[in-house]
């Protein structure tokens, strides 16, 4: 038995849905979803929303990050976000608008259906996981972690397929096959028990 060394930067959960029409097409939406309990801001949730990543924002397709804690909010978008593959280098992840959220729910389990539901004034957020498969813990290097100073710990569930809705408009695209540290994955996955540990 050993203790990890190093700083815990934040542990909670973090699933995503990264959707396309095409294989090899753009991205036509990009969900990456927070609840953290413990962190330098505290506790806290923060749903990051590209729902048009490829261009401008609308009223149906926004660009948010739906959140009951903004300082965790901006923090993660700085710290990690914008280092994930997906998100990397995208100016849209910049542009998001930070709206407040005060109900954040979840239904469903691990073996066959997932969903993320956020509430707020004005807005309405599902995010849902199905037709799961295939658990997996990793443990990666801050070599190979997506910030390259990160050790990261996670328990991974693949789904086949991914839906993000916002006020009633579902992102397009859908979830396809994915690489996730050299074990056959899923762009839509749950991710469990995550932990972001640095100086160790």
């Amino acid at each position: 038995m050993s203790v990890i060394p190093g700083a815990v930067d934040w542990s909670g959960e973090n699933p995503g849905i990264y959707l396309r029409e095409k294989v090899d097409g753009p991205y036509t939406g990009l969900v990456t979803f927070f609840r953290v309990v413990v962190s330098p801001h505290g506790p806290g949730h923060a749903a990051f929303a590209l729902l048009s990543p490829a261009g401008s924002a609308t009223a149906q397709r926004p660009n948010v990050c739906l959140t009951d804690n903004e300082p965790l909010a901006r923090y993660l978008a700085g710290s990690f976000v914008a280092n994930f593959g997906a998100f990397k280098g995208n100016p849209r992840l910049s542009e998001v608008t930070y709206r407040a959220a005060d109900r954040f729910t979840h239904e469903g389990d691990h073996t066959s259906t997932w969903r993320e539901i956020v509430i707020g004034p004005g807005v309405h957020l599902e995010l849902e996981w199905s037709d799961l498969y295939d658990t997996f813990c990793l443990d990666v290097p801050a070599e190979r972690s997506a910030t390259g100073k990160h050790r990261m710990l996670s328990v991974f569930v693949s789904a086949r397929q991914g839906r993000a809705r916002f006020n009633g408009v579902s992102a397009a695209g859908s979830a396809f096959p994915r690489d996730a540290f050299g074990r056959a994955s899923s762009s839509a996955f749950l991710a469990f028990s995550e932990t972001w540990i640095s100086g160790g």
